[in-house]
């Protein structure tokens, strides 16, 4: 076997999962060699407590293939996941959580929907062994993002999915954004599939996750910013500053049109409302028109310089 370009690279992000691990990498193990598939484990230690990557040390001293790393704190799944990217060497790279409660059976339907022309599947957990308290926000946050990004999927924050490498290796990941993977691939111009998964329940510890994943919703709002307006400012920033100066002149016309018709023309606190208005909407059109300024700026420097070839 061929372990220095191995075909498939499995990426599991551990937090204080040193009971799964033995077991879970016995059962990929176990598949991958049914299957003679060349492969290799890269296990990323994210700062667990528990002895988790003395246990991937213990694994690897027995089994040359399995590899990784391991953070001094806890820096969350998505730095875990693009440490793991930057070190995976195989044609395909299938991450999955340490739980357990990913299925490595699933791993050759997953390398078959690659192989059949989809850049990246996402697993789909139909059937979920979780408590309600990690449903019901999953519930709300999938059917949001696919509403908000236009990429339709069941489960986007579901563990178990597959990549070809130029997606890994083209993803930039911080924050919360493994939550959006998907979205991430889809925008750069890659093909997302989607598979149904088996999901078992949870055999050792407790989940790490619950309504806190709600704060993942700025990452979206961030991201939908980042794709839609980075190169057009003025289109968000103009569209604001419009409604607002828009508004404010309404208000004011309504006080000059009582001044005109009555003759009382006191200030009002609605009359100072307005005029904020008014205020605020310049500012705003400001911004978007100094954003404009710059990516125009940017865009001038950075472009490439071309010797013409066969031209007069």
């Amino acid at each position: 076997m061929n372990v220095m370009s191995p075909t498939l690279s499995i990426v599991i992000p551990a937090f204080n999962e040193a009971e799964s691990l033995p077991e879970l990498t016995r059962e990929i193990r176990e598949v991958c060699e049914r299957e003679k598939i060349e492969y290799e484990i890269i296990v990323i230690d994210d700062g667990s407590k528990d002895g988790t990557f003395d246990c991937a040390l213990k694994l690897a001293e027995t089994d040359g293939r399995i590899r990784g790393a391991q953070f001094r704190h806890n820096c969350g799944k998505a730095a875990a996941l693009s440490e793991g990217f930057a070190r995976a060497r195989g044609k395909y790279v299938i991450t999955m959580d340490a739980d357990l409660q990913d299925n490595p059976s699933e791993i050759p339907g997953l390398i078959k929907m690659l192989e059949d022309g989809a850049d990246l599947v996402s697993g789909w957990k139909k059937k979920r062994y979780d408590p309600i308290g990690k449903r019901f926000p999953s519930k709300i946050f999938n059917g949001l993002t696919s509403w908000v990004s236009g990429v339709k999927l069941h489960d986007f924050n579901c563990g178990l999915k597959a990549y070809k490498s130029e997606v890994v290796k083209s993803l930039d990941l911080y924050g919360q954004l493994h939550r959006y993977i998907p979205v991430l691939a889809h925008w750069d111009g890659f093909r997302i599939g989607e598979k149904v998964v088996e999901h078992r329940a949870r055999k050792f510890g407790k989940s790490k996750y619950g309504f806190a994943r709600a704060n993942g919703m700025f990452d979206l709002i961030t991201l939908v910013f980042l794709h839609r307006y980075t190169a057009r400012p003025l289109h968000l920033f103009g569209f604001v500053g419009l409604l607002c100066s828009l508004f404010g002149m309404l208000i004011l016309a309504g006080f000059a049109i009582q001044w005109a018709v009555t003759g009382n023309g006191h200030v009002r606190p609605l009359m100072l409302a307005g005029v904020a208005f008014m205020i605020v909407g310049i500012q705003f059109v400001s911004i978007g028109l100094l954003g404009e300024m710059i990516n125009h700026r940017m865009a001038n420097r950075d472009r490439p310089v071309a010797r013409a070839i066969g031209e007069a």
